[in-house]
């Protein structure tokens, strides 16, 4: 159950509407580094977390606020899209070249939206929730969910610098304070648990003799005509405590060429690809 408070969880002003910037706010809540995937990415976490409880009310929790971003990124469209033209003779008022694009922004923002918010990219691309990752291994999803909440950081720093607008700039500073901590936070998971070491290799509760343990601490080079570079991940220990990281510069060929043999009648191959026998040449 979840209850909502009428007011925002952070102040959000804009001094100047700036349609173009309104297509672009909509990638921080439609677009893949955006909110509506972090939410939906902690809620289906949350509803399959087991073990630890603490972690699937903190999940939960910081879902929740991911809500609240989603509503203060919307309104911030819609006060970006004020005084947008809204038809042929408006728009050629204001300029004949800025007529032709619309000055950037998204037209669907007139045709569907009614200059507000909406579910999509700054493409005008729907949110399909196909960038939802939610694995049921905890150490999985925390390493999933810094990843989301630093390209999530990283997007918010460049519309930062996209703007010269001080309200924009003011909202979007406290955005971008919030992934800093939601990054660190599911580190902190991490630590809890034992630090990365002991969650790798994820998931650790595989038996160690179901791998092929002599392939599973070097880096291998495919180059054809340069050297590994090396680096912490071609020497010293690994992470896990259980091998020593090496270099191979190149690949051991340990299989054999993959032939598959004739096709199978009725598959809708070519007569010569069922019978191996190739066709006479004619004379």
């Amino acid at each position: 159950m979840f209850h909502h408070s009428s007011k925002l969880q952070y102040p959000v002003r804009v001094d100047k509407p700036d349609p173009e910037f309104a297509m672009l706010l909509q990638q921080a809540i439609g677009g893949v580094e955006g909110e509506i995937r972090v939410a939906m990415q902690y809620f289906f976490q949350a509803m399959g977390a087991r073990g630890d409880a603490r972690i699937k009310d903190l999940l939960i929790s910081t879902a929740t606020e991911e809500l609240a971003h989603i509503e203060m990124l919307g309104y911030a469209v819609a006060l970006n899209l004020e005084g947008a033209p809204l038809s042929y003779q408006e728009a050629s008022a204001q300029d004949p070249v800025v007529n032709a694009i619309l000055g950037g922004m998204n037209p669907r923002h007139i045709l569907s939206s009614g200059l507000s918010a909406m579910p999509v990219n700054a493409n005008g691309v729907p949110f399909d929730m196909s960038h939802i990752y939610a694995s049921g291994n905890v150490a999985a999803d925390m390493l999933a969910n810094v990843t989301a909440e630093a390209t999530g950081r990283v997007l918010a720093t460049r519309l930062y610098n996209f703007t010269e607008d001080k309200g924009m700039k003011d909202f979007l500073s406290f955005l971008i304070a919030r992934d800093t901590m939601h990054q660190q936070q599911w580190l902190a998971v991490i630590e809890e648990m034992g630090g990365i070491g002991a969650s790798l290799p994820i998931p650790n509760s595989f038996p160690p003799e179901g791998e092929a343990n002599e392939h599973s601490y070097y880096c291998l080079n495919t180059s054809l005509d340069k050297p590994l570079p090396e680096g912490r991940w071609s020497q010293g220990p690994s992470y896990d405590g259980r091998g020593q990281f090496t270099a191979k510069q190149e690949p051991e060929l340990l299989g054999s060429e993959p032939l598959l043999g004739n096709a199978r009648p009725g598959s809708g191959a070519q007569q010569e690809q069922i019978s191996g026998v190739p066709p006479e040449q004619p004379v």
